[in-house]
């Protein structure tokens, strides 16, 4: 209970920081699953946006390319404001530097569950929903959140990264196998090998809850996420109210 009360902490830990990660990634595949079968597409893939931006202009597309530009944007905007609210904090010296831009995706994610259904008929100079353009502003945050709290270490909204460590750390332990005494930078492999297996499993599991949560409830089912994560915000911000 102290590490979750801890988890938006401005002094971080490597347990911490792999908790916050962890719930974070739960977070995002559940949004990015149910976004998916509300908006048929996947928010927080900009590899993939990318590609359809160059599709776009390949093919003189301009749907595509706008598309691909708004949700792109969005989520560069969204990384920028954790940037800004994260600076901010430490310039003041405030407990709640994480706990801000944490708060904002609640608030966000609250939005999302109680309107989302009606932003879908809202549209945007972009050719898409204001719902598309809301949820990758709030994939960009959230991968920002996870980076600046880490170090850069630990990413949450897209597995690529996650996946990739683990396929080199099986490589190295393959090679090492062999080896009585494991070596620090074995030590260290096998460490980057469990968290990013523990990252892609709540990836996962975050998908299969959303993807039902939304088959079920509808927009809704995001509302107990948004709550959990406004809750751990709340400590250091009201550190940093009363002081």
């Amino acid at each position: 209970m102290r590490r979750i009360r801890h988890l938006t902490n401005r002094r971080r830990t490597p347990s911490t920081n792999v908790a916050l990660g962890v719930l974070l990634a739960f977070n995002a595949g559940s949004i990015n699953a149910g976004g998916f079968l509300v908006l048929h597409m996947y928010t927080s893939h900009m590899s993939g946006f990318a590609s359809q931006m160059a599709d776009g202009l390949a093919l003189n597309d301009s749907r595509l390319l706008l598309n691909a530009l708004g949700a792109i944007l969005s989520f560069v905007t969204g990384a920028a404001v954790c940037a800004g609210l994260v600076n901010w904090g430490r310039e003041r010296g405030l407990s709640s530097v994480f706990a801000l831009p944490l708060a904002l995706e609640a608030l966000l994610m609250l939005l999302f569950g109680l309107l989302g259904a009606v932003m879908l008929n809202w549209n945007t100079p972009f050719a898409v929903p204001l719902t598309v353009l809301l949820l990758s502003f709030i994939m960009g945050l959230q991968n920002a959140v996870g980076s600046k709290a880490s170090g850069g270490s630990i990413r949450t909204t897209h597995m690529t990264g996650n996946i990739t460590d683990f396929g080199m750390a099986l490589g190295k332990a393959f090679f090492r196998r062999r080896d009585k005494a494991l070596s620090a930078e074995a030590l260290d492999g096998n460490r980057r090998a469990k968290i990013s297996a523990a990252l892609v499993l709540a990836f996962v599991l975050g998908g299969m809850a959303g993807a039902l949560g939304f088959k079920y409830f509808g927009f809704v089912c995001v509302i107990p996420l948004a709550t959990l994560l406004l809750l751990l915000s709340i400590p250091p911000l009201w550190r940093d109210l009363k002081s």
